[in-house]
């Protein structure tokens, strides 16, 4: 059965990666919340998505320049643009919020360079990796806190970087991973989507996280051999979200879990 996960909480709805979006989305009843992480310049772990504060918050410059102090302060862009009473929370404020409830996390580990997650490359027949710039003990505070709160058993720890996969492993092999792949990385070493089945396997991920256009039977049936989960992103119309559950897919992720909830006939 195909699981639905609320990205970034519910983008289109509410303020990404607030509290708000988080409360809102539990209460429609998703099965799993998205989310991302960066640290602050103190070592703490805030939840947002871009390393730039400018397009979802009113501050500017890097996430990783402010101390956490500083980026809870800062208030929440609606959907719209427009400011909000929400804040930027840590990690440890969604943990408290979700974890008496039935909900798992889908948590994205980020970059503090915009834009630099991974760099891919053909090479020897095949795609080359390489990883971009880390937060220095991000993937081990994450986990840290997951621990603290009982919550190992009811997450995925995600990344575009190869690294984040290894060293997850490296930590806490139990813990779900999934190595997330976007179209352009298909293109950009000109292979076909169902490669992306290989590159994971490879990482020993236990998933896949595709951009949605990526989706086919093929890429479906490979996973299935190699004993691989696929969750498919960001799903935002009706019709791509019955191509995905038509396909199959594990989890589907979404801007819009209302719609969704529909769809799947929650």
């Amino acid at each position: 059965m195909t699981r639905l996960a609320a990205h970034r909480g519910g983008a289109r709805l509410w303020p990404e990666n607030s509290l708000r979006a988080f409360r809102e989305s539990l209460a429609l009843g998703v099965d799993l919340l998205e989310l991302d992480v960066h640290l602050s310049a103190d070592g703490q772990v805030v939840v947002i998505h871009d390393a730039l504060l400018d397009r979802t918050t009113n501050g500017q410059g890097t996430v990783g320049e402010r101390t956490a102090a500083e980026l809870v302060g800062l208030r929440l862009r609606d959907p719209d643009g427009g400011l909000t009473d929400e804040r930027v929370p840590t990690l440890e404020d969604v943990l408290v919020l979700v974890a008496p409830s039935r909900a798992g996390l889908l948590v994205e580990v980020k970059g503090p360079v915009a834009g630099v997650n991974v760099i891919y490359e053909r090479g020897d027949g095949d795609a080359r990796i390489t990883p971009g710039p880390a937060y220095a003990g991000l993937v081990g505070k994450t986990l840290a806190l997951l621990r603290r709160h009982s919550m190992l058993g009811r997450v995925n720890v995600m990344g575009f970087s190869p690294e984040v996969i290894t060293e997850m492993r490296a930590l806490e092999p139990a813990v779900p991973t999934t190595f997330l792949v976007a179209a352009a990385h298909v293109r950009q070493v000109d292979a076909r989507p169902a490669a992306a089945v290989a590159w994971a396997t490879r990482l020993g991920a236990t998933d896949l996280g595709i951009q949605h256009t990526l989706g086919s039977r093929e890429l479906m049936k490979a996973a299935r051999a190699a004993q691989l989960r696929v969750g498919v992103w960001t799903v935002n119309d009706e019709e791509a979200m019955r191509r995905a559950v038509e396909l199959g897919v594990d989890v589907l992720t979404t801007d819009r879990p209302d719609l969704a909830c529909r769809v799947l006939g929650r």
